[in-house]
């Protein structure tokens, strides 16, 4: 009889049950050969040369460039891919060993797996720089398109927060603490290390928000309005005690006015959203569920629309809670529009019914999607393996903490060693303790 063993299992991710049917188009829009980097033009050439976009021609191209660079890393590489991801890559990198995850699944895997030295990410940038923030120093992450950024992130910058964060402590010192969600820059997750906060997804948004509460502290949440005030109606705080500070107030002083609300907050929320999870109204939840459909959102919608739907979760959560439903089930779907489609199509499959929240008559926006997350497509992911198999990757893909990419112009802004540093320490505090308050609520 075999001596037993202690054995660690790790179930972060699960396979996301995506079948490649031979007749599947595998990419929703091709990108122009201009909105790619130099050394990834030749890749796209050929891609767009390509006869059409279905499995049974993209795929024998795409081995020719991945199997000898995955033959090259071996059990060193690991691929990541958010389920925001347009069509394609969610539909291709478990086919090539990858895994796709929410944001919080992904920002573990540098330490839940140390035997992995190479990651390539094809999502946005804040989630690249997450997974880099708790790399070990003998662990690279890569993005496949530096480019590809958040609405969200983008109206949260470092330099429109901070000195609105300068006001806040100069007023109330240590009694604030800064909470920053997933969706915002190494450096204002620094922000929520240096004030012994901590940062959170939409997954765990409601236990970090207890901790923070349980702390006695005035909480500055960044960056998402709708997110906030879903969380805080969850954990109970008053409406009464929430202010909101409007990214307007980036550099410009803070009237008497607001002071005044601020200065009764339990909980100060700055104004930034996702213009994807903004579309969506009471109005379509009412047409839906006339029809006898579930409404499923995610709490980056507004509050009156989370507020009479049947359940509102993570994309991680909104992706099992479907694909897990019993035959015959019927689902709309508040979230990112590739998103929506991809479960439509994996979830038809299965006899379960899925439809875009937003798609209702006389509506314009239905079915939106993000539009800088499906700037990673099939060239940009072999391009990239090719390119790290040979040697030459551009450094611009090499993502290190500190970093911030202009989503228009490519531009890099990189700190010097000193600053890399300060931020890795800071940053990555709040996520370890992000981590450790969602493994303790899951025990």
């Amino acid at each position: 009889m075999a001596t037993p063993q202690h054995v660690e299992i790790d179930r972060s991710l699960r396979s996301s049950g995506i079948a490649l049917a031979p007749d599947i188009p595998i990419c929703q829009t091709d990108l122009p050969l201009d909105w790619y980097q130099e050394q990834f033009k030749p890749y796209a050439e050929e891609y767009m040369a390509l006869p059409d976009r279905k499995p049974a021609t993209v795929l024998p191209w795409m081995d020719r460039y991945i199997e000898p660079a995955l033959d090259h890393f071996g059990d060193r590489i690991m691929l990541l891919a958010h389920y925001y991801m347009g069509g394609e890559i969610v539909k291709l990198v478990e086919r090539y060993g990858g895994h796709v995850a929410d944001s919080y699944q992904l920002a573990l895997q540098t330490q839940l797996h140390p035997e992995k030295k190479v990651f390539v990410e094809s999502a946005v940038h804040f989630m690249a720089e997450a997974i880099a923030l708790l790399a070990a120093p003998d662990q690279e992450v890569w993005i496949t398109n530096p480019k590809s950024g958040c609405t969200m992130e983008m109206m949260a910058k470092e330099f429109m927060i901070a000195p609105a964060f300068d006001r806040l402590q100069e007023r109330y010192g240590d009694d604030l603490m800064v909470v920053a969600y997933m969706n915002t820059s190494g450096r204002v997750k620094a922000l929520a290390g240096r004030t012994g906060g901590s940062v959170c997804t939409s997954s765990n948004a409601a236990a970090i928000m207890r901790w923070a509460i349980a702390q006695g502290r005035r909480i500055f949440f960044v960056p998402d309005q709708h997110l906030g005030y879903n969380v805080a109606a969850q954990v109970g705080i008053d409406p009464e005690r929430i202010a909101l500070l409007g990214a307007g107030h980036a550099g410009a002083e803070i009237e008497d006015d607001r002071w005044k609300a601020l200065d009764r907050a339990q909980l100060i929320l700055w104004g930034s959203f996702c213009g994807v999870h903004t579309i969506f109204k009471p109005r379509h939840v009412d047409h839906w569920r006339e029809r006898g459909y579930s409404v499923v959102v995610h709490p980056e919608s507004p509050r009156d629309v989370v507020e009479i739907a049947d359940g509102s979760g993570s994309t991680s959560f909104l992706w099992n809670h479907v694909m897990d439903a019993r035959p015959g089930a019927r689902f709309a779907v508040g979230t990112e529009g590739h998103f929506v489609r991809n479960l439509r199509e994996q979830a038809g499959q299965r006899g379960i019914e899925v439809v875009h929240l937003a798609e209702v008559p006389d509506e314009a926006d239905g079915g939106c999607g993000c539009a800088t997350m499906s700037r990673n497509d099939p060239p940009h992911l072999v391009a990239m393996l090719d390119l790290l198999r040979r040697g030459t990757p551009p450094d611009l893909n090499r993502v290190l903490p500190g970093d911030v990419v202009d989503e228009v112009t490519g531009a890099r802004e990189r700190l010097d060693l000193a600053g890399q540093r300060r931020v890795a320490a800071d940053a990555r505090r709040s996520l370890e303790r992000m981590i450790a308050i969602t493994e303790s609520a899951a025990d």
